[in-house]
Parts: structure tokens; C-alpha cells; sequence
């Protein structure tokens, strides 16, 4: 009778193993069931792909080249033949703004991985380490935040152009200007927050487990501050399409015959091409603002459902 017991309870008990899985999901799974509730960041992860894919493929099927000029088809308004128009050169808009998507989106794609990863790893390990190692990364990352960006990346620009890179090599020169004053805020938050989970429960239980200290930091700590992580990074897109359209306005950044959405905002240099050639300035605009709106609500949402903690109430 007591082994019948026995067994009953068994089978029982793994019966219950799989409900119990499937009321307790990943994290992941979670943060995904919570993404997809937010419609209007769903709505702007939609746009983006769709966006990235349309610059992607989109030039392929057009029936104009970006480097085709026509002397005949000057400045025209959009038409049937040129649905954006054509520029000071003849060129079709249309395919210059699909071609200008692709280095913008790559520019800020790159800069975004190579800021992270340096940020990541300044801040993880003057957060671990701490000591003189934290004072000199954080007192240079301030030294960094201190200057205005926008200024020096100026001056950098400036440097650039005497240097006088090819218009190719210009992109990644720009990259890395970027990414050099992107690194400190990600450094600065992540090692907050190292400093405030090395204290935690877990992490004192890995080191009276006799944990190695490599384990200790990409097992265990490094892991939980990957939320923290993921958002920034979607800010830093935005924060790098932003600084590169403002440096290609200027002439100092991404140069011609090389297209992007900010030295195609360039083109309309005077009172005349503002005023009655719309068609030059208003497409690399509207996708300018589009895309890092989308980034922004997106990155919004995206911490909303990583972060527990910083979750708003229905009523917000």
C-alpha cells in the first residue's frame, strides 16, 4: 500500500514539473511577452525593420544609380520618372535616400557596437576592481563628459578634412570619433550597477562558494547587468544617426560623392533650395526624425520590459 503511495506521488510530482515550467518562463520570455504588449513599441520595432530592409533591398530595384547624373533633369520636382525628385546634379533622390539609409544605419549600428563594448568593459571593470584602477577609468570618462560633444566633434571633423581621408575611409574615421564619446555614460551606469550587485546576496554566496573571480564576473555579474545594457544600446543608435547627420550637415562628417541623410540636407544650402526645392532637404528629414523617434520609443519599451523596477503603472 505504502509503495502504491509512494509511486502515486511520484508521477505526481513530475506531472507537475511541466506546469510548473510553463508558469515560471525565462526571463527572456517574459521580457518579451511584456515587449509585445507595449503595441506602440512594437509598432517602432516593425518600422525599423522595415525601414533597415526597404534601404537594404530597396536600391536594387530602383532603375537609377546613385552616381548617374543628367544635365537634362536638373533639380526637377518628384514626378512619375523621379518619385523624390532629382538634385543639383540630375541624380535621383529617391535612390540617394536609400543609399544614405544604409551608411547612416551602419554608422550608427557600428558606433553603438564599438561604444558599447568599450563602455561595457571600462565599466565592469572599474566597477569589480575598483580601487586606483576605478579612480583613473572614471576620472578620464569624466574628463570626456565634460567637453561638449558637438564642439569637438567639430574640431575632430575639422582634422579629419585637413588630413584629407578618402570619402570612404571618412565613415569609420567617424565611427570611431562617435564611439570615443559615446563609451563613458554606458562605463559610468554599468559600473553603478556592478557596485550595487557585488553586494547582493548572490554574489556573497559565489564567493563563500570559493567561485574564481573570473567566474564570478561573466557568470554571475556581468549577466544581470545585460537590461541595463540593451537599452543604452538602442540610445546610442540614435545618439550616433543624430551627431553624424549634425557632422554631414556641417561638410565635416560623411563627405559626397558618399551619401548620407545629413549631407543630403546639405544640398539645400541656400534660401532658394529651401524655399522651393523642398524635395532635396525633406526626405532625409523626415527619416532622420523617423528613425531615431522609433529608436527612442523602442529603447523606452525595451527597458520597461527588462526592467521590472522601472516598469509604469496602467494609469501613467
Amino acid at each position: 500500500m505504502f509503495g502504491s503511495l509512494f509511486s502515486t506521488n511520484r508521477r505526481l510530482r513530475e506531472a507537475q514539473i511541466p506546469a510548473l515550467a510553463q508558469v515560471t518562463p525565462s526571463p527572456w520570455l517574459q521580457a518579451w511577452r511584456a515587449l509585445r504588449q507595449n503595441r506602440l513599441a512594437m509598432l517602432c520595432l516593425i518600422l525599423l525593420v522595415v525601414m533597415a530592409v526597404w534601404c537594404i533591398v530597396g536600391p536594387y530595384y530602383s532603375p537609377w544609380r546613385d552616381d548617374a547624373t543628367d544635365a537634362l533633369m536638373i533639380n526637377k520636382a518628384p514626378n512619375a520618372e523621379h518619385w523624390l525628385g532629382t538634385d543639383f546634379l540630375g541624380r535621383d533622390v529617391y535612390t540617394r535616400l536609400l543609399l544614405a539609409g544604409r551608411i547612416s544605419l551602419i554608422i550608427g549600428m557600428l558606433t553603438m557596437l564599438l561604444s558599447v563594448t568599450l563602455g561595457y568593459l571600462m565599466g565592469a571593470v572599474s566597477g569589480y576592481v575598483g580601487g586606483i584602477t576605478d579612480k583613473i577609468i572614471m576620472r578620464f570618462a569624466d574628463l570626456v563628459m565634460t567637453i561638449p560633444s558637438l564642439p569637438l566633434l567639430i574640431v575632430m571633423g575639422a582634422m579629419l578634412s585637413e588630413l584629407d581621408f578618402s570619402p570612404d575611409s571618412r565613415v569609420y574615421m567617424v565611427i570611431v570619433m562617435l564611439s570615443l564619446l559615446e563609451w563613458p555614460k554606458l562605463a559610468r551606469l554599468v559600473r553603478g550597477q556592478i557596485l550595487s550587485l557585488r553586494e547582493r546576496d548572490f554574489m556573497l554566496a559565489t564567493q563563500v562558494l570559493g567561485l574564481s573571480s573570473r567566474r564570478r564576473l561573466f557568470g554571475h555579474l556581468l549577466p544581470n547587468t545585460v537590461p541595463i545594457l540593451v537599452v543604452m544600446a538602442t540610445m546610442a543608435v540614435a545618439n550616433a544617426i543624430l551627431s553624424e547627420s549634425a557632422l554631414s550637415y556641417l561638410g565635416l562628417g560623411v563627405v559626397p560623392p558618399t551619401p548620407s541623410w545629413g549631407n543630403m540636407m546639405d544640398a539645400a544650402n541656400s534660401l532658394i533650395d529651401f524655399q522651393r526645392r523642398p524635395w532635396l532637404w525633406m526626405p532625409p528629414g523626415v527619416a532622420i526624425f523617423i528613425t531615431v523617434i522609433a529608436i527612442n520609443v523602442l529603447g523606452d519599451g525595451l527597458r520597461d520590459a527588462l526592467d521590472p523596477k522601472m516598469k509604469r503603472s496602467k494609469n501613467d
